[in-house]
């Protein structure tokens, strides 16, 4: 990665070989072989180092799947304050299981991304059962919330719940505050500190995210992907694309046509040989 980024999911990955190490949030975190880690996107990250040769999975799963598992309170404040989760009991199947996941959402059938977006959130179930640890803190004693942060954190998970069920609505940052009954500027101040974002930055960021699903699973006209991911201006659309992507929609949909083929053709010269 040329540098730091965010998004708005739930980012997994299992590490098939090798070893990666991330700079995450000023720090800096090495996972290897066999482990799975997760942490929200939101949280500034980049991967720094990999060892030769390493592979890994990469998975996105919408925050609206992680917030929609109640019983995992606890788990969810530690990814909410920035912890990078990793799994204390990895299965045998693991390594296997998340090619497929991978494999099957490559293959952009839509009832098979239900199943396996069914499948991973059964998997964080287990994780929180079965064990996790942050890995922020490791070999340092555990940070213990006061009532006053747990309080606070509750309300950033209802505003990040909130943008995104709704950001694809016109909604602003009064409506997101008094979604949890909060003056608007108190709302945006304990958000920014806990996110590191806006929470007009986070709807944007929603639907940016929305509109490159779009622009990569399918053909729809560029006017059509700015309005259905949200954005009633398409010179605003146009803009914060290129803020975010660093190209134009248009652009990033022909690249991304270019290197399936690549990738297309690559697999008829392998099945030839």
């Amino acid at each position: 990665m040329p540098g730091p980024h965010m998004h708005s999911q739930i980012e997994f990955n299992f590490v098939l070989d090798g070893r990666m190490t991330y700079w995450f949030d000023g720090r800096e975190l090495t996972v290897s072989a066999g482990r799975l880690v997760l942490f929200w996107g939101m949280i500034p990250h980049q991967v720094i180092e990999l060892d030769e040769p390493t592979h890994f999975v990469c998975l996105y799963v919408p925050m609206s799947v992680f917030l929609g598992l109640p019983s995992l309170s606890s788990f969810r404040e530690a990814v909410f304050r920035g912890a990078m989760i990793e799994a204390l009991d990895i299965k045998s199947y693991d390594h296997d299981i998340f090619r497929r996941w991978r494999d099957e959402l490559l293959s952009r059938d839509t009832a098979l991304e239900q199943i396996v977006r069914d499948e991973l959130t059964a998997r964080v179930r287990r994780l929180d059962r079965e064990g996790w640890r942050d890995l922020r803190q490791v070999g340092e004693a555990m940070n213990v919330a006061h009532h006053g942060d747990g309080e606070r954190i509750v309300h950033v998970e209802r505003m990040a719940r909130f943008i995104s069920e709704n950001a694809l609505e016109a909604i602003t940052v009064e409506h997101v505050a008094r979604s949890v009954n909060l003056h608007t500027n108190y709302a945006m101040t304990i958000y920014k500190r806990a996110v590191g974002l806006t929470i007009n930055q986070s709807i944007v960021r929603q639907r940016l995210d929305t509109a490159q699903s779009l622009l990569i699973a399918t053909d729809m006209p560029i006017a059509n992907v700015a309005f259905e991911s949200g954005f009633g201006s398409l010179s605003r659309f146009y803009e914060a694309f290129a803020q975010r992507f660093g190209s134009q929609p248009g652009a990033f949909r022909r690249r991304l046509a270019q290197a399936s083929r690549q990738i297309d053709t690559g697999r008829s010269n392998f099945s030839r040989k």
